[in-house]
């Protein structure tokens, strides 16, 4: 795991202690350039699902229809099977879908950064098999500067980041981004094949929203409702297609042949013994 432009107190590079200096963007900017100059290099040619067939097209073509794989239970609401590129998705609620994200696409050996999600647990995306060399976080400081203005732009970094890795994650902190910018960082996206997904805040303009809702959970050992270790969870997951109706599946987040996995929902039953897990929701 990387960790690319924190600016924690207590850093290397130390916040200025009024927090308003806008050369502290400028700088976590330079930093990722230079990162990606060599992520760029190892970056892989296509991170396409297995089971998604191959077609004959311009590259230009190629680019825009291929999706990123996210697990099989939720392959079937998602639009295209994955997560489009050169597009951008809204994922909202529980946090089991957008760890399940990260897992496959670093496990099909693409690169993925996460932007703004300090408490992202990165070991809920292990457990699930995300090979964390390929994830690089920046988790930006929270301190407004004097006038108002963040010293640390989330959308700012995550349109750099677009250049070299194939799913930028970013998370807005409540905020609603502009339109006019949306569409900028959209047709960035769009240029450079890569994916966007967004979360805790609005888009304007976004291709799909995922929204993943937990109903229930299950304990270990099981004596009565509520009682143990968490031992999994079920999730109702909505899909909204921009220009189609909305879909949704039920999911568990269970641990099956040691990792933790993102499975079609089984029928009802009293729960087994299993190990506890990490949920991320």
């Amino acid at each position: 795991m990387t960790s690319v432009g924190s600016r924690h107190r207590g850093s290397q590079d130390p916040v200025d202690p009024d927090g308003t200096d806008r050369a502290d963007v400028a700088d976590t900017v330079a930093r990722l350039r230079a990162r990606l100059a060599t992520v760029s290099a190892k970056r892989t040619a296509s991170v396409v699902p297995d089971d998604q067939q191959s077609v004959a097209v311009v590259a230009s073509q190629q680019r825009r229809r291929e999706v990123l794989p996210v697990p099989q239970a939720l392959a079937g609401v998602m639009p295209g099977g994955g997560i489009a590129r050169g597009a951008v998705t809204t994922v909202d609620g529980a946090r089991s879908v957008l760890v399940s994200m990260i897992a496959s696409v670093t496990a099909a050996g693409g690169y993925v950064a996460v932007v703004g999600h300090p408490h992202l647990s990165l070991h809920a995306a292990a457990e699930m098999g995300a090979d964390l060399s390929r994830v690089a976080t920046v988790p930006g400081p929270s301190t407004p500067g004097r006038t108002g203005t963040p010293a640390f732009d989330p959308v700012e970094v995550a349109a750099v980041l677009l250049d070299g890795l194939d799913l930028v994650i970013v998370g807005l902190g409540g905020a609603s981004v502009a339109p006019s910018r949306s569409r900028a960082v959209t047709a960035r996206a769009r240029a450079k094949g890569s994916a966007l997904v967004v979360t805790d805040g609005r888009w304007p303009g976004s291709r799909a929203t995922v929204t993943a809702r937990v109903d229930d959970y299950r304990h270990t050992p099981f004596r009565h409702l509520g009682h143990g270790r968490i031992a999994g969870l079920s999730l109702t997951v909505h899909v909204s297609d921009r220009g189609a109706p909305g879909t949704h599946t039920r999911v568990d987040v269970t641990r099956l042949d040691g990792r933790v996995q993102v499975v079609a929902a089984a029928a009802p039953e009293t729960p087994s013994r299993t190990s506890p897990l990490s949920v991320a929701n």
